[in-house]
């Protein structure tokens, strides 16, 4: 019987190994595309959480049920609507501020979700003001500015970053072609 040539061997499971490899790179990068595809959706996600909502607090939250008088009465008189109007003010500019700030940067950080209760504590303090009929449009304004412009970003990261993955694995494809050829 003839004994296989061990350096063979070896050549051929260095081959397989790097192979196998390669094929674990490409799949993890893969892998990583979908990841970045299904995040870049998250923030339109948000925006019709946020709609959602806003359809709820339009309507005066009559979905959801009223509070006892005895927790409006130890929850306190409400701020005014021009408290509550100032807040947001300064809330809008600050996280439109911020949002740009995290786009200069190049991060994929978002706020989404703490921008949503932000948003949904100023529709509750017009509500409870008695005043939502008139500020409903003022939260929803900012509302869908901030999270349309944080949808974006992340947007746009996501897209950025599959770009690189893609570019990795196009290299790959051509590393792999070129030791096809040059064993």
């Amino acid at each position: 019987m003839e004994q296989p040539d061990t350096f063979t061997t070896s050549q051929e499971h260095s081959q397989r190994t790097e192979n196998q490899s390669t094929a674990d790179r490409r799949a993890a990068i893969r892998e990583n595309i979908k990841r970045l595809e299904r995040r870049a959706n998250h923030g339109l996600y948000i925006l019709a959480i946020f709609i959602t909502l806003s359809i709820v607090a339009v309507q005066n939250f009559s979905l959801l049920p009223s509070f006892p008088p005895a927790v409006l009465k130890a929850l306190g008189k409400p701020p005014s609507a021009q408290m509550i109007s100032a807040a947001l003010l300064v809330y809008l500019f600050s996280a439109i501020i911020l949002t740009l700030a995290r786009m200069m940067e190049g991060t994929g950080k978002a706020g989404g979700f703490a921008h949503l209760g932000y948003l949904a504590a100023f529709y509750f303090f017009y509500h409870f003001s008695g005043n939502m009929d008139v500020h409903f449009w003022a939260v929803f304004a900012a509302g869908v500015t901030i999270l349309s412009l944080e949808s974006y970003h992340l947007w746009q990261h996501c897209r950025e970053e599959i770009l690189k993955e893609r570019a990795l694995l196009a290299e790959l494809d051509s590393l792999t072609r070129k030791s096809r050829l040059h064993p």
